[in-house]
């Protein structure tokens, strides 16, 4: 059963929207940024190994030659874009998914500097048919340091549960590759809320 990794809440404007969520409770550290991508992100606790990261342009990147990931160059406003599974054997998941019928996409490797120096790489694979952000990004650390080790504490995900015109579409594509969601008929769209020292926060 592949397991929550972290949720991704994209934004247009990160220094904003870090500011924003520091002040409704949530405690984030910086990430690091994604060269060539021209973004960067913060990272915040959920409980566990999962964690929050909050993604958007980098001001210090030259703009990218493609679009950004995660949508963050069409978004107006924070939003809660998708999620990420972890896996300790990505090809195997992929191959798994690909005979059952949904693409889950070909795993590449991505690397981040973190603001103590400390290099660490990893595994992803976006889906092809990602069902508006509900099919989970599927991702694999190997043998680097996990991002929630050292996390401050203080914030915890209570609930993660999604809408779609076709949740059994999407049923589907979550089982192929081991994950469990709750979806619900409705607009396309993810739900967390999350408890804070300062209280509840729902992210959409």
């Amino acid at each position: 059963m592949a397991v929550l990794d972290h949720l991704v809440y994209s934004t247009p404007d990160l220094a904003g929207t870090v500011d924003e969520l520091r002040e409704r409770g949530v405690d984030l550290v910086p990430g690091g940024p994604h060269d060539g991508l021209g973004t960067r992100n913060f990272i915040g606790p959920l409980g566990g190994s999962a964690y929050l990261e909050v993604v958007g342009p980098d001001p210090d990147q030259p703009a990218p030659a493609r679009p950004r990931p995660f949508r963050i160059d069409e978004l107006t406003v924070p939003t809660l874009v998708t999620w990420a599974v972890a896996t300790t054997d990505i090809d195997t998941t992929v191959a798994r998914a690909r005979a059952a019928g949904h693409d889950a996409g070909v795993p590449f490797g991505m690397a981040r500097r973190r603001p103590d120096g400390v290099l660490i790489s990893w595994r992803i694979a976006f889906p092809v048919t990602d069902w508006d952000g509900l099919a989970p990004v599927l991702i694999d650390w190997g043998d680097a340091p996990h991002p929630s080790g050292g996390l401050p504490g203080g914030t915890r995900l209570e609930s993660l549960r999604a809408t779609h015109p076709d949740p059994g579409g999407v049923s589907a594509a979550l089982a192929v590759v081991g994950a469990e969601l709750a979806v619900t008929a409705g607009e396309p769209g993810l739900v967390a809320e999350l408890s804070t020292p300062a209280g509840r926060v729902v992210l959409r």
